[in-house]
């Protein structure tokens, strides 16, 4: 097994032949830094390349170039939503199929967008199909394939609940934390869920089974979705914080209602 690579702290410490294999696809970015180095634009003219469908370039850079802000989340859903449609419109569904399985992890994000961005699809299809990527190996992907299908999320809360909270019992503690990050009340970077701002208690189907979870990744996002509570209904919050204690005194509960009650003024 070869050894995981650190990665450069800044975008001008990456060494050139590192930078090189990002574009190219060859590599998985190592940290953030390098996340945010990637130009996604030269790595789809690569992968288009490589695969032979260079005539999808010019629309996808297209659409890229209109947008009024280019973030690297906002290229990276426009690449995918692009690919996405002219793979429909070709039949291209092999493309499709090798994007969602490459090496490199930002074109598995663009990947997750070509799920979430399929209208086509149910919100269980979409669900479905965004599993594998809740289990992908790399944090990028992890954290773009729940913004992916957020929006559904957010259309469908009862449905999705429903269908996340099966979630919280698996063996991947990356698919439990998906069921708990892509339903956070605020989340970060993408749009709120008023609903459960207003009303948390309909996330307690997902948030309960993992009140004493295992893993400190799960902790940490199950204390940010009460935290996110807090801040519209901290009475709420400060409950169910007591109410875990009183049923479920482990250090993990401990640990995860530290988290929840940070903000919250005593």
């Amino acid at each position: 097994m070869t050894e995981k690579r650190k990665g450069a702290r800044s975008i001008k410490d990456i060494p050139r032949d590192i930078l090189e294999q990002l574009n190219r696809g060859e590599i998985e970015t190592a940290n953030l830094t390098e996340w945010l180095a990637v130009d996604q634009r030269l790595l789809l003219e690569n992968l288009l390349q490589q695969n032979n469908r260079i005539e999808y370039f010019k629309p996808v850079l297209e659409n890229v170039g209109q947008l009024k802000k280019q973030t690297v989340n906002s290229i990276n859903e426009t690449i995918g939503t692009g690919l996405l449609h002219l793979a429909v419109q070709h039949k291209d569904d092999e493309f499709l199929h090798k994007l969602a399985v490459h090496p490199a992890d930002l074109v598995r994000c663009w990947s997750a967008y070509t799920i979430g961005r399929n209208n086509k699809l149910t919100l269980k299809e979409k669900l479905n199909r965004i599993q594998s990527f809740a289990s992908d190996t790399h944090f990028g992907v992890r954290e773009i394939c729940w913004m992916a299908v957020r929006p559904d999320i957010a259309e469908n809360l009862v449905e999705s609940i429903s269908v996340l909270s099966e979630w919280t019992k698996h063996e991947n503690e990356n698919i439990r934390r998906f069921a708990s990050e892509s339903t956070r009340p605020r989340g970060v970077w993408c749009e709120h869920i008023d609903a459960l701002k207003q009303n948390p208690g309909l996330g307690l189907e997902i948030l309960e089974p993992l009140r004493s979870d295992s893993s400190r990744y799960v902790q940490d996002s199950v204390g940010n979705w009460l935290n996110d509570a807090s801040k519209s209904q901290p009475e709420f919050t400060v409950e169910i914080c007591d109410e875990w204690l009183r049923e479920s005194p482990t250090k993990e509960t401990r640990y995860i209602v530290k988290k929840a009650l940070r903000t919250i003024k005593k």
